[in-house]
């Protein structure tokens, strides 16, 4: 296991560089899925727009001016967060920053590095608004397609996706959460897929709403490119054992041509610190691996959401009904997280007798929403078609 790059680094390349401890793995993946993302829906959203699917909407933006106070005091505060933090990171001394995670969360870090920079990044947009100034500012318009808000949605995504996955994560785990909260709140662990789903989508309804982007066509967009998202953020957390691991497995291997780690896999040196102490281990983090090997479920739900994923860019140019690839993207969504759940370590809830997880029963109602959206997507189809006629 990789806890963060440092230890990826040192494996396969034998090279140790401090800093690098700074970029969490689990981290480092739902970055890239994030990225890989962004690239696949401006793509969909581009082929979109030039079948006529999607309009562009106007609006006027005022160039010219030079840089206001308020541009230069933002640029200077992301300039002076950024050296304060992340440049004292290569500069302090190594006992002040041995633990990334908990030297961003203190009060420490480097003055002369965060003024210096917030100077630099002040300069630039001064620089940047002074090369565009005009002797009389004046507003233009602009046409934005869809396709142009990737970044904007992008972001909207993460934080509100981010923000969901900690509330979910907190909710399932109240009790745990009362008795020692800043463990939850200040920590990179512990996110819940669903909860950053849901939180994301109605974020994301709303943003389409305010700039008159088409609905369902979005969401068909969003669909393909979620579940490949989900496929590498898992990327991440079957790297660094977050603990999404599944069940006890002591069984024996079905194929003697499976490796033994994706069949049982004791995750050595996991973020989460759990289990036992590995013998000869010398880091003062990161020595502990289970004590009884495990099904390593994120590897299983990389594979069959890439699967999946492929399932769904291959029948986007064939469901001509708008909505219906987001209907199966919640079905094939809800049946993949339901059925791994069976052999998953998760907290159960209460329910009227039953103990689901709070993920089996959201993936039930993921499945029976998908459900009745293509039955009712198809059935407006078939009326407006007859109405047509």
């Amino acid at each position: 296991m990789y806890p963060n790059l440092y230890y990826a680094f040192k494996d396969l390349f034998g090279v140790e560089w401090p800093f690098l401890r700074f970029v969490n793995s689990f981290g480092f993946f739902v970055a890239v899925a994030f990225i890989v993302a962004a690239m696949v829906l401006a793509a969909e959203l581009r082929r979109k727009s030039k079948q006529g699917l999607f309009q562009p909407t106007e609006m006027q933006v005022m160039v010219g001016q030079p840089a206001t106070i308020a541009d230069l005091l933002l640029n200077f505060l992301l300039g002076f967060l950024l050296g304060y933090k992340i440049v004292a990171l290569f500069i302090l001394d190594s006992s002040a920053t041995e633990d990334p995670q908990a030297f961003i969360f203190s009060s420490l870090g480097s003055w002369p590095a965060g003024i210096v920079l917030g100077l630099f990044f002040a300069g630039l947009k001064w620089w940047e608004k002074n090369k565009q100034k005009l002797d009389k500012p004046e507003k233009r318009t602009v046409r934005i397609w869809p396709q142009d808000r990737v970044g904007e949605i992008t972001i909207i995504a993460l934080v509100f996706g981010l923000l969901g996955a900690k509330l979910f994560d907190i909710f399932e785990n109240w009790s745990d959460f009362l008795k020692r909260p800043s463990d939850y709140i200040f920590s990179a662990k512990g996110l819940t897929f669903y909860g950053g789903l849901i939180c994301a989508a109605l974020a994301i309804w709303w943003y389409a709403k305010k700039h008159k982007i088409g609905f369902w066509h979005l969401n068909d967009a969003l669909a393909p490119t979620m579940m490949l998202a989900y496929a590498v953020g898992r990327i991440g957390c079957q790297v660094s054992g977050d603990g999404d691991w599944g069940i006890e497995n002591t069984n024996a291997k079905p194929f003697g041509w499976l490796p033994g780690w994706m069949w049982s896999y004791k995750y050595p040196h996991n973020v989460n610190e759990v289990g036992i102490p590995i013998q000869g281990c010398n880091d003062t983090k990161f020595c502990n691996e289970l004590p009884v090997g495990v099904y390593p479920t994120p590897f299983y739900e990389i594979v069959i959401c890439f699967i999946l994923f492929l399932v769904l860019w291959s029948l986007r140019k064939k469901l001509k009904i708008p909505g219906t690839i987001m209907a199966l993207y919640l079905m094939l969504n809800g049946l993949e997280r339901f059925f791994i759940e069976k052999i998953r370590v998760n907290t159960r809830l209460n329910v009227f007798g039953f103990q689901p997880t709070q993920a089996e029963v959201i993936s039930s109602l993921l499945f029976i929403s998908g459900l009745v959206l293509w039955i009712w997507l198809n059935r407006r189809a078939k009326q407006q078609k007859s109405t047509k006629e």
